[in-house]
């Protein structure tokens, strides 16, 4: 996939802008708050997902206008296509000029993977992070998987909700056997698609590391489970048992301690944690490396490459690093912020962008 142009009107800091992209690397450059991050933004919502920034609707308006337009020409599935977003007390989603139900459409023409500054909770935050990631990567290859997730969560609250009178009233033991039989078949099937999913990540994300690291450091991926996952076949039978012998315990709690919402993946970098021990240049190429790697496990489930969104990505980097970013991600288009102007001296192909107060102040080919 290739965006070929960007146009954006009243969205936020900015009141009018056309951008026309290279096919390779776009560096978009300029000092902090003048609105780089914004045109990120703007592509990454094509994708049919919320802002990485987690921003509402209305804030995507600049402040002057009560309306605002995104708008890209793309390749894809071999035809030129468009897409347009407008903002206003509603958003309308169009594609190829024809109106959308939902973002659906968008979603399955469109595809993005986004590197920012939050992301490095991947690395440094809790087992929450981690799981999201892995779960969220799910949900785009395996469309039954959201639904898996919902009815586990569903009867995790059930059983936690049972836990409470269970103390009480044993004669509701029945109940709690339901919810547990149920746990367990949802929660091993999450299990083994997170599994074989993070297999198929570790071969890209230890390939993209080696690559950042220029061969020195490796990558790795552990998924540590609190069901013993030895057996495949004796998953389900393993989760059960784990289930009746922390009753006791958790009725304390009120909550349930073990099962795929409890779980977490260890990253790890020549055999040492990454949170605990990485510095943050290995923490943020770290982060690189999955979000990358998240978009070839992509690529060869579609047959479409994602375009690559790097916010801030260079900052801790060596140059080394950096260089892998500017020059080795062959094969896909990259768009990158940053606001050091001596990134864009070493870029060898692609387009510069500079942006000054909303506006695009110099554009440059490499």
């Amino acid at each position: 996939m290739i965006i070929n142009t960007l146009a954006l009107k009243q969205f936020r800091n900015i009141e009018n802008m056309q951008l026309h992209f290279s096919d390779t690397v776009n560096i978009i450059y300029g000092e902090n708050a003048q609105g780089k991050t914004n045109i990120l933004e703007a592509l990454w919502l094509f994708t049919g997902m919320k802002s990485f920034r987690g921003s509402k609707d209305a804030e995507q308006i600049h402040f002057s206008f009560d309306k605002a337009t995104v708008k890209v020409q793309f390749d894809a599935d071999g035809l030129e296509q468009s897409a347009s977003i407008e903002f206003s007390d509603k958003k309308s989603i169009f594609l190829n000029e024809v109106k959308q139900n939902n973002s659906t459409a968008l979603s399955e023409r469109y595809h993005a993977v986004i590197f920012s500054p939050e992301h490095l909770s991947l690395v440094k935050g809790g087992p929450r992070e981690r799981r999201s990631f892995c779960d969220n990567a799910l949900c785009q290859i395996k469309p039954g998987f959201s639904e898996y997730l919902s009815k586990y969560k569903k009867n995790l609250v059930q059983r936690n909700a049972l836990l409470k009178d269970y103390k009480y009233n044993s004669s509701i033991e029945l109940m709690l056997d339901i919810f547990e039989e149920n746990l367990a078949q949802l929660g091993t099937q999450i299990m083994l698609q997170r599994k074989k999913y993070l297999e198929a990540l570790q071969e890209q994300a230890e390939r993209i590391y080696a690559g950042i690291s220029s061969g020195k450091e490796q990558m790795q991926l552990l998924y540590h489970s609190t069901v013993n996952m030895e057996k495949e076949a004796a998953i389900k039978e393993q989760f059960l048992e784990a289930l009746k012998k922390s009753r006791t315990e958790d009725m304390q709690t009120l909550s349930t301690s073990v099962g795929p919402h409890r779980d977490d993946i260890e990253i790890t970098i020549n055999g040492i944690s990454a949170r605990k021990f990485g510095s943050q240049g290995q923490q943020r190429s770290a982060v690189l490396a999955l979000k990358l790697g998240e978009a070839n496990v992509l690529k060869n489930k579609t047959g479409q490459q994602p375009i690559a969104l790097l916010d801030d990505v260079m900052s801790e980097l060596d140059e080394i690093r950096q260089d892998y970013i500017l020059h080795h991600i062959e094969g896909w288009q990259v768009f990158i912020t940053c606001c050091d102007p001596n990134t864009i001296l070493r870029l060898k192909k692609g387009k510069t962008f500079q942006i000054e107060k909303g506006t695009l102040k110099k554009e440059s080919n490499e």
